[in-house]
């Protein structure tokens, strides 16, 4: 077998099957090449629960397809590799949220949508890193406790300095480890190059960028910029892609541990056995957890 034979059955098979695959910007370019839908993980799920298909299946990671299911509850939505969790939405326990609300009973429980159905359960409202500053600023509570990503939490609230936030201690692994000595060795390779990360970077990365944003952000900015040369401090994939859609244009990697183990264990096989029924696992959620998760996207909704 090769690339493109297997595209070929899969393409095949997704349409004699009837299925809609999802594939998050941050998975490799052959399996982008084969979705339905390529983007952010929330309006993936906006995607999904605007299709007819019956089936659902997402090459992303686990809270990623929890959200699908959570927006489109009749639909059978699959993750095509069972081991692709994501270390940000798996870091928090119900219990240590639970016992920050205590701790601030006063403060709206503001979750990132990287978290786990079951942590959503207990939130009051959700956001999207494209989406958070405007929703932020928009509750009516000026006390905000905010979860799970304290550096996405951290350039939220310099963007809303009116509000009280209290962060706590957790984040994508991945972009955190990204420091401010390749920052200034990157830009010092590339002094023409414009720097575009994702807030998921510590803040003392983030004052370098000449752009922050979410993952489709970067790459709409890139797309749009009249610039030639861009430093990209988001996960390697969006270097790749962006090299395909922008062939006249140059990209650096920010740093090489900008890699994500958990996106890349999709592999094009792992799809084909998903269509096949002999691979993937279907995500399977109660009916009470499903409306107590929805009730912070609804909220997410309203404000945005």
């Amino acid at each position: 077998m090769n690339i493109p034979s297997v595209q070929s059955d899969i393409l095949r098979l997704k349409r004699e099957k009837d299925v809609c695959i999802l594939a998050h910007s941050y998975q490799t370019r052959d399996i982008v090449e084969i979705a339905d839908f390529t983007g952010d993980s929330y309006a993936l799920s906006v995607q999904a629960s605007k299709t007819a298909n019956k089936t659902v299946i997402m090459c992303g990671v686990r809270f990623m397809a929890e959200t699908v299911k959570i927006l489109s509850p009749e639909k059978n939505v699959f993750l095509a590799n069972p081991l692709a969790g994501c270390p940000m939405a798996e870091l928090m326990s119900k219990e240590v949220v639970e016992a920050a609300k205590r701790d601030y009973p006063d403060y709206t429980v503001v979750a990132y949508i990287n978290t786990t159905a079951d942590l959503k359960t207990i939130c009051d409202v959700c956001v999207t890193s494209s989406s958070a500053v405007k929703i932020v600023s928009k509750i009516e509570n000026k006390n905000i406790l905010f979860i799970p990503d304290c550096n996405l939490g951290d350039y939220v609230s310099k963007q809303v300095p009116e509000k009280n936030f209290k962060l706590l201690r957790g984040g994508c692994p991945i972009h955190a480890a990204v420091n401010t000595e390749e920052v200034k060795a990157a830009k010092e390779k590339h002094p023409n190059a414009l720097l575009l990360v994702h807030p998921e970077c510590t803040p003392l990365v983030v004052k370098y960028a000449d752009y922050v944003g979410s993952t489709s952000g970067i790459m709409d900015f890139a797309k749009k910029s009249g610039a030639k040369e861009f430093i990209i401090g988001t996960e390697i994939a969006i270097v790749q892609h962006l090299q395909y859609a922008c062939p006249d244009k140059r990209f650096y990697l920010l740093s090489k541990k900008l890699l994500c183990p958990n996106m890349k264990i999709t592999s094009l096989i792992d799809v084909l056995n998903c269509l096949q029924g002999t691979g993937g696992e279907e995500i399977i959620m109660d009916r009470e957890t499903i409306a107590k998760a929805r009730v912070c996207i609804d909220k997410m909704i309203e404000l945005g």
